[in-house]
């Protein structure tokens, strides 16, 4: 009898190992068994996230829930005496409470739509979480109300205030019902896009826990104190006894205790390994290896916890990506999220050519963003830019209305300054910026990088010049450019403390403030073209730029809105073309 062992390897994968005896069963050897079959992208998605990787007895994937693959495994092997039972609690019992730390993984299928739609809306709602922490106290009036607004009209929970009577009845809505699905869903689906790399894993981590935090925060006592129930956080309350031999220590320790409350709050009683922030702040009372913990910071706890399990478990799905990525289709999906740009993409204008070669100069002084305007500057010095540098300005010029015509004169009379000829251009080049534009090859209408995309893409070599200043550039360097465009110090100050936190995109947006004498923005900037159009505006005095630019949306949230199966897989197709067409384009620039 065909007996292996199953293994999990995360909440995302399964692992089967054959024991080395025994034959598959029958319904396997006849290629009849569901997971010998084959299945479009929409359906393997559609199937959420469940890959099982098979070794030693190698099946085809399948889109199956894990109700579906548990059901056929239990039912066609024989586990002996040590099955463990699975637990299969609902998923109305689950989504009954208004937090949770995501230990258990979707049960359920999700259609394509759903799929993108959720994926897209969360990664809006934790770079909005990125955004607030860097312009508010966190956790703060006005950090609140932007959250709470957000998560809104994102359609995620934002009601927390629902008595645990009434949770534990289930009595929570299907409105709300919904918003809860949406977030567990959503928070794994991410969980496969932000494992791949040490920054990818940091950054989720990070704004996951700020979301958490302002979900805690926004809980009711009771609330709280199920919660703690609920995931086995079961710390002990000091007595009354206790309580007033302490008082004085209590009192001193603690910041928000006074004489006065500390007889009617609550304390935990904690080992100082589970609370060692708030050692390291002396924020608490120490004593015999036990630290006492005022309720309203027993936070601290419930945060070191959930950071330390999403870091487990996003290491156990990094270590089975292979397992996901060896499906050639799911693979462009995964980094097409993990990069995550869902605003205009900048390749479709109504007045292509209203941009001359002669305010080039003018406006990279004025209006360019910092890395197109090193590399500008780089390729008007040295009259060359390598394929990188090339592939990531040559389509942020298009993007901003550079017609074919006027591409191929502005590179043609750039580099026959240089070492390159013009018969050598017209061989080597012309080619590849005529394939940018769509016009040869797949004539695929390419789109101006992201800053997610400049930021994640290769770094740049000895001699590249393409990248983001503010994640690529040694500090040292980076603070000597900003003094070049006349900064003041303390902008310089500020420009790269938010370096140093990671916060590229909020250091890029300083820099815009600072030289556009900006003091609020008032906008999230997400790409290298929605800086030079919001330069424009603010040089214009306020007004529209002229250049009217049409707002298509990513595929994932045009696939969202779409009704149609047909649709949705055009969807797919796209996003499956997507890692080829640009290996293609990579090819056509480079260097001769």
């Amino acid at each position: 009898m065909y007996r292996p062992k199953v293994r999990i390897l995360s909440n995302l994968s399964m692992e089967v190992v054959n024991n080395g005896r025994g034959t598959p069963c029958q319904a396997e050897q006849e290629n009849k068994c569901p997971l010998y079959d084959k299945v479009s992208l929409p359906e393997l998605v559609k199937n959420v996230i469940v890959y099982p990787r098979l070794l030693n007895n190698p099946l085809c994937l399948a889109g199956l829930s894990w109700g579906q693959l548990l059901h056929h495994l239990i039912g066609k092997m024989q586990f002996g005496s040590r099955r463990k039972k699975i637990d299969t609690s609902p998923q109305t019992e689950l989504y009954g409470h208004a937090l949770q730390f995501y230990v258990q993984p979707p049960l359920e299928n999700i259609s394509l739509s759903e799929f993108e739609t959720f994926a897209v809306d969360r990664v809006k709602l934790l770079k909005t979480i990125e955004n607030l922490g860097v312009s508010y106290v966190k956790l703060s009036e006005d950090y609140k109300k932007k959250l709470w607004n957000e998560s809104r009209n994102l359609n995620f929970p934002y009601k927390l205030e629902a008595s645990v009577k009434d949770e534990k009845k289930s009595q929570i809505g299907q409105d709300e019902y919904e918003k809860r699905r949406k977030d567990h869903i959503s928070h794994f689906i991410l969980r496969l896009a932000y494992c791949q790399t040490e920054d990818l894993r940091r950054w989720f981590i990070q704004q996951e826990v700020d979301l958490f935090r302002y979900r805690f925060d926004g809980m009711l006592s009771d609330q709280k104190r199920e919660f703690l129930h609920r995931n086995n956080l079961q710390y002990n309350t000091i007595t009354v006894e206790e309580k007033k031999s302490l008082r004085e220590q209590l009192v001193i320790s603690s910041y928000a205790v006074s004489g006065v409350t500390v007889e009617s709050q609550d304390f935990y009683k904690v080992p100082f390994q589970d609370a060692l922030d708030l050692v390291r702040t002396r924020k608490v009372y120490l004593k015999a290896g036990y630290v006492y913990i005022p309720h309203q910071d027993i936070v601290t706890i419930v945060l070191n916890d959930f950071r330390t399990r999403l870091s487990k478990a996003l290491a156990l799905t990094a270590r089975s990506l292979p397992a996901v990525h060896s499906d050639e289709r799911l693979q462009p999906l995964l980094n097409h999220l993990s990069h995550a740009y869902v605003g205009q993409d900048y390749s479709i204008q109504k007045n292509v050519g209203k941009i001359s070669l002669e305010q080039i100069d003018s406006l990279s002084g004025k209006s360019f963003p910092l890395c197109m305007k090193q590399l500008h500057q780089s390729l008007r010095e040295n009259h060359h830019l390598r394929h990188g540098g090339r592939m990531q300005y040559g389509l942020f010029l298009k993007g901003i209305g550079l017609s074919l015509e006027q591409a191929l004169q502005f590179w043609r009379s750039e580099f026959t300054r240089g070492k390159v000829d013009a018969d050598k251009f017209d061989k080597a080049y012309a080619y590849s910026i005529r394939h940018m534009f769509g016009k040869e090859g797949k004539r695929t209408d390419y789109t101006p990088y992201s800053c997610m995309k400049v930021i994640l893409s290769n770094p740049p070599s000895q001699g590249d010049h393409h990248g983001c200043p503010f994640r690529h550039s040694d500090p040292e360097l980076l603070k000597q450019k900003l003094q070049f465009y006349k900064v003041s110090p303390s902008g310089i100050s500020q420009i790269l403390e938010l370096v140093k936190g990671m916060h590229y995109q909020l250091a890029c947006q300083k820099y815009f403030e600072l030289t556009h004498n900006f003091e609020d923005s008032n906008f999230s900037l997400n790409h290298p073209n929605q800086y030079f159009i919001e330069s424009q505006r603010v040089l214009g005095g306020g007004k529209d730029i002229k250049r009217e630019m049409e707002a298509p949306q990513r595929s994932q949230e045009n696939s969202a809105a779409r009704g149609s199966t047909a649709a949705r897989e055009a969807a797919a197709n796209a996003s499956q073309d997507l890692a080829e067409m640009t290996e293609d384009l990579d090819s056509f620039f480079q260097d001769a």
